[in-house]
């Protein structure tokens, strides 16, 4: 008995002491105070509070004391910031609080979270990860990362050397990927590629001939079929699909999305928006069991139309990027993969036959009628960038995060559809402010005409690029041919 005591006494002590012990590594290990020196182009110096998230040198900025310092300058702006919101408009006189632009008052770790606050910019719904601290007089801070700010505002900011950081308010904002890519800044992600669809011009890539899991951006692959089953008028948009058993035990599953339930009808039309915004499987799943009659078959249809496509190193095992298991005693998890390059391909061609797509994909939000339901687009670039038309994100553990973005941009003569692929960041705060990042490359060198590469056929591609399916499967087919 004694002995009995003796272990339960033990287990109990360890047990308080890891309940003790664990909020301390966490605090430590979240949020590490800090300042920099910063100086303007109108030399205007002074003390910017830091926070480095989670890890040194990740590190946000103190929204106030930028402000201060840009106050006088044509990229002043106003702040009104809440336990968890943030309003930011450009060009507005901020109002200073007598705080700003002063060391930390103490060392302790403050007590906040990184997560997606309310933000509105110029009065306008945005998407951006922020630190919000609770100052001593009752006020608010908001912390922001320097390259977010720099893009908001359309100024350079620069770090010369540790600790010190330059705001030049008369040099726009702009990316070079391959300086990021020279310190190792793309070391986080599979592969990236950013290029004109319209054209075939490629402006930059990394990894972006290497094969890895997709996640949800399966689903073009799936909507591009669909397309292509309505165009033959194998199916119409306004045709109801009836939910099978299948399709059901999906809904119902932890990878559930839409919560459908058999017998239900959908309009192809519903299931399209399912499955392009808020990522339903279960949408994707149904159109695919009415085009091919399984999705067995229909994964077929997949890899025959990325075979048709010259997509050499995609493949594919469901309709909707899911983690797919074999039969076998010992099961194989497998997932549709593909390069950055097939996907540029495939996205090259599908918004060139079916530019239809961004009807769907450009809405932030959409209803189903069906379900008198609202659905929300995952895409955070589509609050961010004006340009932003779509089109697909997804996530598994094996793929990361991963986002393919269209643009639209004028050349005067004709418009263009640019797309950025980043595939298997980190997370979805990555995923966005990579794609951001790329996406504003994208703009920057269509506009300027500088620092483009060569395309994947390895010189630039004619302006022409097909209008017709049969057409651009052509183009599609010599580029990868020529690549071999």
């Amino acid at each position: 008995m004694k002995t009995i005591l003796q272990k339960i006494s033990a287990l109990i002590l360890s047990v308080l002491l890891v309940c003790t012990m664990l909020p301390i590594r966490a605090d430590a290990s979240y949020e590490i105070p800090g300042s920099c020196q910063a100086q303007t182009d109108t030399n205007i110096a002074g003390t910017v509070k830091t926070m480095d998230y989670s890890y040194d040198h990740n590190t946000y900025f103190s929204l106030r004391d930028i402000a201060m310092l840009l106050k006088d300058t044509d990229k002043s702006f106003s702040l009104h910031i809440t336990k968890n919101a943030v309003a930011l408009n450009t060009g507005a006189p901020y109002t200073p609080l007598g705080v700003e632009n002063a060391p930390w008052e103490d060392s302790a770790n403050p007590d906040i979270t990184l997560r997606r606050n309310d933000f509105s910019l110029n009065e306008q719904k945005v998407y951006y990860y922020t630190l919000i601290l609770a100052l001593p007089s009752g006020d608010y801070d908001c912390f922001m990362m320097a390259a977010d700010l720099a893009m908001i505002l359309d100024v350079s900011i620069t770090v010369p050397d540790a600790g010190r950081i330059l705001l030049d308010t008369q040099t726009p904002f702009s990316i070079s990927p391959a300086a990021l890519e020279e310190s190792g800044y793309f070391y986080g992600v599979n592969g990236v590629l950013v290029g004109d669809a319209t054209t075939g011009e490629i402006y930059y890539q990394y990894q972006a001939d290497t094969s890895y899991p997709i996640a949800s951006t399966s689903k073009l692959m799936t909507c591009l079929l669909t397309l292509e089953a309505i165009s033959a008028k194998q199916l119409a948009l306004e045709e109801q699909l009836t939910v099978s058993d299948a399709v059901a035990a999906l809904s119902a599953s932890g990878d559930g999305v839409i919560s459908l339930e058999t017998g239900q009808q959908l309009t192809v039309q519903e299931l399209l928006v399912g499955a392009l915004l808020p990522s339903s499987n279960e949408c994707a799943l149904c159109l695919a069991e009415a085009i091919a009659g399984s999705e067995e078959a229909f994964v077929r249809m997949m890899n025959q139309k990325a075979s048709e496509l010259g997509l050499s190193q995609a493949v594919f095992f469901n309709c909707n990027g899911l983690p797919s298991y074999t039969e076998d005693a010992i099961p194989s998890k497998r997932q549709n993969r593909m390069s950055a390059e097939d996907m540029f391909r495939l996205v090259s061609y599908l918004l060139k036959v079916y530019p239809q797509i961004t009807d769907i994909t450009s809405q932030k939000t959409a209803t189903l009628p069906s379900l008198d339901l609202e659905v929300r687009n995952t895409n955070p670039l589509l609050h961010n960038l004006p340009e932003a038309t779509g089109l697909k994100t997804g996530t598994t553990n094996k793929s990361g995060a991963c986002l393919v973005t269209s643009l639209t941009a004028d050349d005067g003569t004709m418009t263009h559809d640019l797309v950025v692929i980043v595939f298997g960041t980190e997370d979805s705060i990555e995923r966005g402010r990579v794609s951001a990042l790329l996406a504003e490359y994208a703009m920057q060198t269509f506009h300027t005409g500088t620092n483009k590469t060569q395309d994947v056929e390895g010189s630039t591609v004619s302006a022409n690029l097909p209008t017709h399916a049969e057409a651009a499967v052509d183009w599609i087919l010599r580029t990868a041919r020529k690549q071999e």
